[in-house]
């Protein structure tokens, strides 16, 4: 069975070897986990050194074999995936309803919620953070459905009333690379050149920077990326067209040690942050996400999410081995508090 075009199999060198399981300090038993990710996806997460700890706190990592029924493997304490398909969403979910003592991390119906940019974002649309030391929105934004002719985008645009520049991004996100791809459009009439199924958004000045919020169960890591720098309206009186710029928020370069303009590069008010992260977790349903979040040029506490991702490039966050490996301790030590109650 091939899954998104890659997948992990039983035939790939697996991280554990049944013959290496040990023991672990963890209540003197070890911690299996079977892991579901493309081939791409596991080399950036599964790093040497993240193995390398994990095994030093019990935890194992074993491939899970696509190709052979996914009950029939294991036993798993806990499964990992990011595979994409109507079919593996299928599988798993059957899984996860046959061994409901296994953490499945996390339900597919609410990793699907993010495939959907308008359906990802209308979670922050409903949150109320006013006590939390900062306003948290979206940027004006308008779905053009798959039945709309692109012709007809302009029209939609003025009638909706959104400001340009706007920033168009594909409706679903699926995994692949087309559906990242971000365009700049500066004027109305150049939007017919965009496919739809896309969602526009109002772009809004942040100061060349964009804080990457990854979200790991409890815990909060905070990224700066350098992103699209301010438009001002001169340059927008003088520009038209649509221009297709790279993933921003996955550039490989950081703002972290760059020497920015303090007022742009500040956190967000960690108490938002807290927040922000416990109402998306109960409201989204998920446990590893990240935000991708814009500070509102000349402002000290107004803020924009963007764009909410599953499973993430946790291989850019820094220290991601001891926080993941942690994560995964922390899972098991309350699965272990709910049976000591029941």
């Amino acid at each position: 069975m091939r899954l998104n075009g890659e997948f992990s199999s039983g035939e790939e060198e697996e991280v554990m070897e049944k013959s290496e399981v040990g023991t672990t300090p963890f209540s003197g038993q070890k911690v299996v986990v079977g892991y579901a990710l493309t081939a791409k996806k596991k080399k950036s997460f599964l790093q040497p050194n993240f193995i390398s700890l994990a095994r030093s706190k019990g935890i194992y990592f074993v491939a899970i074999d696509v190709n052979k029924p996914l009950s029939e493997q294991g036993p798993f304490d806990i499964v990992l995936h990011k595979l994409s398909g109507e079919e593996w969403r299928d599988i798993i979910e059957d899984f996860r309803q046959k061994h409901p003592d296994v953490i499945v991390l996390d339900p597919p119906d609410a990793i699907q919620h993010l495939h959907n940019r308008q359906s990802m974002l209308q979670d922050v649309v409903d949150l109320n953070l006013s006590e939390s030391y900062g306003k948290v929105g979206i940027p004006s934004q308008l779905v053009i459905t798959k039945d709309k002719d692109s012709s007809s985008i302009p029209y939609e645009v003025t009638k909706a009333g959104l400001k340009l520049p706007l920033v168009a991004k594909p409706l679903v996100v699926d995994g692949t690379a087309k559906s990242h791809e971000l365009f700049l459009a500066y004027d109305e009439f150049s939007l017919s050149e965009l496919e739809p199924p896309l969602v526009l958004q109002e772009f809004v000045n942040h100061g060349g920077l964009l804080f990457k919020i990854y979200i790991v169960g409890e815990s909060i890591k905070v990224v700066r990326r350098f992103s699209l720098p301010n438009i001002s309206k001169r340059e927008l009186s003088k520009v038209a067209g649509v221009y297709r710029f790279p993933r921003v928020s996955c550039a490989a370069a950081s703002a972290d040690d760059a020497d920015l303009d303090p007022s742009i590069a500040e956190h967000p008010p960690r108490s938002l942050l807290e927040k922000l992260a416990k109402e998306l977790r109960h409201r989204l349903g998920l446990r590893m996400f990240n935000v991708d979040m814009i500070r509102e040029y000349g402002t000290k506490d107004v803020f924009y999410v963007i764009d909410i991702n599953y499973f993430p490039g946790y291989g850019k966050m820094p220290n991601y081995e001891p926080v993941f490996t942690d994560f995964l301790l922390n899972l098991m030590q309350n699965k272990c508090k709910k049976k000591l109650t029941v």
